[in-house]
């Protein structure tokens, strides 16, 4: 089965060690049952339980430390596998998904730093079951880190006292290293430095959420920083703060993968079990769209987000092309999570309101990860500037096939500048869609076509260019290529059945449509845009045998298959 099932789960890890993790891991939140980890969750209780099974088990430490400064053959920072831990920590919730994702940016600019002994500290740390923070908001900046007011003074025997404020900031109540961005007051240079949240001088403010997680605002008076408390200066300072990014933002499509995956069997079980005016609500016509409908979203958001992995897993100073993949994972599988919950919420309707449900919990917290590490908008933002190159300037690489071998991504911590995007190159998007012969995979590629001829003779002006509002929709399109190809590029790896792989474009062009539609509807579009615009606008291929297929073999027998230990 694609879709993780925790009660068949087979971990695709090939050593004994990572398999254990994800075992335990499982059979720690069945163990703990359903109805806990929701009276939890609704006293906002913090998960000190589940913090003392990673420290007892050393599971970040396994995970989350480069081989150099590991202590057994099975310590790595091994993308492919964090992919598997990351979506069995979101099947069962996101608190707990969110205090490891954090500990992940927290380690981030310790990786990345040139500070060896902080490494060893962080190592040392790690084993030790501590987790990380990463102190890079503030409150009246948010991300804007040109804008950031933490500063350090130079003191006359060449120390630095720390004077500033941090906002959102997750474990800030817990982590011994916080890794804090800042300047230098007396010069304006970009700096990383470590506090931690035991001194005195490092004041926890408050939990600006109301949930599990400790959300922290934390005020730095007069905390004294010495150059063994430095991680990196000047550009490699800034550089660290975008490229930690760059790591932990991909994970939040996972967190998305794995609530979605829980919800979905929450909802065909309730709903193949229940009569309604004398039938089953699955024999409904329109349930049965839903369903199919929310199953191959959610087998697309899982294809793209494993190859995403393979092209940061392959990444190098000449292949950069993770950079557009990357917040795509972020972008576009978080906001496919959200339509998933919907669409499974219309067929359960009140059910998801109730409080023993973990839905409830689902359709909450599905809201938070397209606005975490960067809003849909700024992503957006960020990966049009790939799209001249992608369309019209592609270059030949070699095929990549599936990155898993049990190493150590050491150049996620070695990325280098954060400059050149508009430079990358990407394989030419074709290839990927013309390995397919399918009615809409090649109805697809006809929008798509029109598209980059729009781009070509109906190019956006100067002022249109500067209007956000037009670029999203735009980016939005783009967006859908993008996300067809590595969808097609990974159902060849997986051997993803055919009338699967039609049906996930069936939604594809739908989805095209609806954001032709929009470009088309901006108060800017030219007669021309419009013109392009309705050529896009297409009905997806209707083969019911193709979609009985995929009710009656994929998504209705997931009727019962899972149900979490109450």
């Amino acid at each position: 089965m694609f879709l993780l099932n925790p009660k068949k789960f087979q971990s695709q890890e090939k050593d004994e060690i990572s398999r254990q993790i994800m075992q335990k891991t499982i059979a720690f939140f069945e163990n703990k049952g359903k109805a806990n980890i929701k009276k939890d969750d609704h006293a906002r209780v913090w998960y000190g339980e589940f913090l003392d099974f990673i420290g007892k088990e050393k599971i970040f430490a396994t995970l989350l430390t480069p081989s150099k400064y590991g202590c057994d053959e099975a310590t790595r920072w091994d993308t492919s596998r964090n992919c598997e831990f990351n979506e069995i920590l979101g099947f069962y919730g996101l608190a707990y998904w969110y205090t490891w994702q954090v500990s992940i940016l927290g380690l981030g600019p310790i990786w990345m730093s040139e500070n060896e002994t902080l490494k060893e500290k962080a190592a040392q740390l790690l084993q030790e079951g501590a987790v990380f923070a990463f102190g890079l908001s503030e409150r009246l900046h948010g991300a804007d880190i040109y804008s950031t007011e933490m500063r350090l003074s130079l003191q006359n025997d060449g120390s630095y006292l720390a004077n500033g404020e941090k906002y959102y900031i997750g474990n800030a109540n817990l982590a011994p290293m916080v890794s804090t961005f800042g300047k230098f007051e007396e010069t304006g240079e970009y700096v990383f430095f470590i506090a931690d949240f035991r001194h005195r001088n490092y004041e926890l403010v408050k939990n600006v959420t109301a949930s599990q997680n400790y959300v922290g605002q934390y005020i730095l008076n007069d905390y004294p920083i010495s150059e063994e408390d430095i991680l990196s200066k000047g550009q490699a300072a800034w550089d660290s703060a975008l490229n930690t990014i760059n790591v932990g933002k991909y994970n939040l499509g996972w967190a998305s993968i794995g609530m979605s995956t829980h919800a979905l069997y929450e909802s065909i079980n309730h709903a193949a079990n229940r009569r309604l005016y004398d039938m089953y609500v699955t024999d409904f016509p329109h349930v049965k769209r839903i369903f199919v409908d929310a199953y191959t979203r959610l087998v697309a958001m899982k294809l793209f987000a494993l190859r995403a992995a393979d092209y940061m897993r392959s990444a190098s100073r000449e292949d950069r092309r993770y950079l557009l993949y990357n917040p795509m994972v972020k972008m576009k599988v978080t906001t496919q999570g959200e339509s998933v919950i919907n669409l499974l919420w219309d067929v359960i309707a009140a059910k998801g309101f109730e409080g023993d449900t973990f839905f409830e919990m689902a359709a909450r917290d599905i809201r938070a990860l397209p606005k975490l590490e960067g809003t849909v908008h700024v992503n957006i933002a960020l990966i049009n500037k790939f799209m001249p190159n992608f369309f019209f300037v592609p270059k030949e690489y070699a095929h990549l096939p599936k990155q898993d071998v049990p190493i150590t991504d050491d150049f996620l911590f070695n990325q280098g500048t954060t400059r050149g995007l508009g430079k990358i190159r990407f394989h030419d998007y074709k290839i990927a869609y013309e390995s397919y012969d399918l009615p809409n995979v090649n109805l697809f590629q006809e929008q798509v076509a029109v598209f980059k001829e729009f781009l070509a003779k109906a190019t956006p002006d100067d002022s249109q260019k500067r209007d956000i509002d037009f670029l999203m929709a735009m980016g939005e399109l783009f967006a859908l290529v993008v996300y067809g190809q590595l969808i097609l590029e990974n159902a060849k790896i997986y051997e993803i059945d055919e009338s699967v792989i039609d049906q996930i474009f069936d939604f594809m062009v739908r989805d095209f449509s609806k954001f032709a539609l929009q470009l088309y509807s901006k108060p800017s579009s030219t007669p021309a845009q419009i013109d392009f615009c309705e050529r896009m606008i297409r009905k997806s291929v209707v083969d019911e045998a193709r979609y009985k297929k995929v009710w009656d073999e994929y998504v209705y027998v997931l009727k019962d298959v899972y149900e979490m230990n109450p």
